[in-house]
This record gives structure tokens, C-alpha cells and sequence, in this order.
């Protein structure tokens, strides 16, 4: 997985290298969540959450965000294999910034690809049944998304594009 990418406005130069970050792994029916420790060297699986609307979205968004005292947000951006951005890369931007705005957070963008693979590969090397699996995919792509940027040495860098 490669470095973020931003966009004008609603992130911060100076992402917070102290305290919580929130992973999120976006799509349009489910949302995997992901935490990272306040050290941000550790990131843990948190919740699949089923999205509704907008109002309870960013309610239970902003709960999860006042409870654990999140300083920044890390979501996953599905890039092609070019590193070209198509609509769905688009909606993730939107539903980021959306959550910038909203919760007062910066916000940083990281490639997501093989995130949802990686995650399906885990489980089925752990003998999860398929039906179990779609309980833990979300979410484990969202921790697989934040630990890659938490393990990432560049960071702190803000790259122009990947």
C-alpha cells in the first residue's frame, strides 16, 4: 500500500502524531472501523457499521469519535492498479471530507488495494467459514488500512498524488 493523498481545505498539513486515529475502510452499504492505540503504533478492528443515513451515520460516527478521543482519520482510498482514482476513490474523498467537517478532524487518504483481500485471505486461512467472515471483513480491512499508514515512514510526508 502506498502513501496518502489529500485534498485542499479540509486537511491539516501537520496530520497529529499523538493520540487516536480513526481507520476507515468506506463503502456505501457497510463501513469497516478500525482504532489505533493513542501511541498510534497498533491498530485494532473496531466495528462494521451498516450505514443508514446521513443523519445516523454521522451520529454513530461521531460517537465512536468522542469516545475514544480520535485527533485524525485514516481512510481507505480504492485506487486502480495505475494509481488512477475512479468514482468510487471519488465517494470516499466526499464521505472523508464529510467526516472532517463535521467531527473537526484532519483527514488522510491511503491506498487501499489488496486491504479487503488481505482480510478475506486472513480469514480463510483461519478456517472462518463464509458466513462468518462477512461479520469480520469490514472491519479487518479498515485495521489493515490504518496499520499500513501507522507502519508507513512516509507518513508524515504529504505526497502529491501515489
Amino acid at each position: 500500500m502506498n502513501n496518502t493523498s489529500e485534498t485542499e481545505g479540509t486537511v491539516e498539513s501537520n496530520f497529529p502524531t499523538e493520540g487516536r486515529l480513526l481507520g476507515l475502510d468506506y463503502g456505501t452499504k457497510r463501513v469497516g472501523i478500525a482504532i489505533s492505540t493513542a501511541e498510534q503504533n497498533i491498530s485494532s478492528p473496531l466495528d462494521n457499521y451498516t450505514r443508514q443515513s446521513v443523519e445516523q451515520d454521522q451520529k454513530h460516527l461521531q460517537k465512536i469519535i468522542t469516545e475514544y478521543q480520535c485527533k485524525g482519520l485514516v481512510v481507505g482510498l480504492p485506487v486502480h492498479m495505475s494509481g488512477d482514482e475512479g468514482q468510487k476513490a471519488k465517494e470516499a474523498r466526499r464521505f472523508g471530507d464529510w467526516i472532517s467537517q463535521f467531527a473537526g478532524i484532519p483527514v488522510r487518504y491511503w491506498d487501499e488495494r489488496y486491504s479487503s483481500a488481505t482480510a478475506e485471505e486472513f480469514l480463510m486461512n483461519m478456517n472462518i467459514s463464509r458466513n462468518k467472515r462477512k461479520a469480520y471483513l469490514d472491519k479487518l480491512a479498515a485495521q489493515i488500512i490504518l496499520q499500513s499508514f501507522l507502519d508507513s515512514p512516509n507518513r508524515d510526508q504529504k505526497p502529491e498524488s501515489f
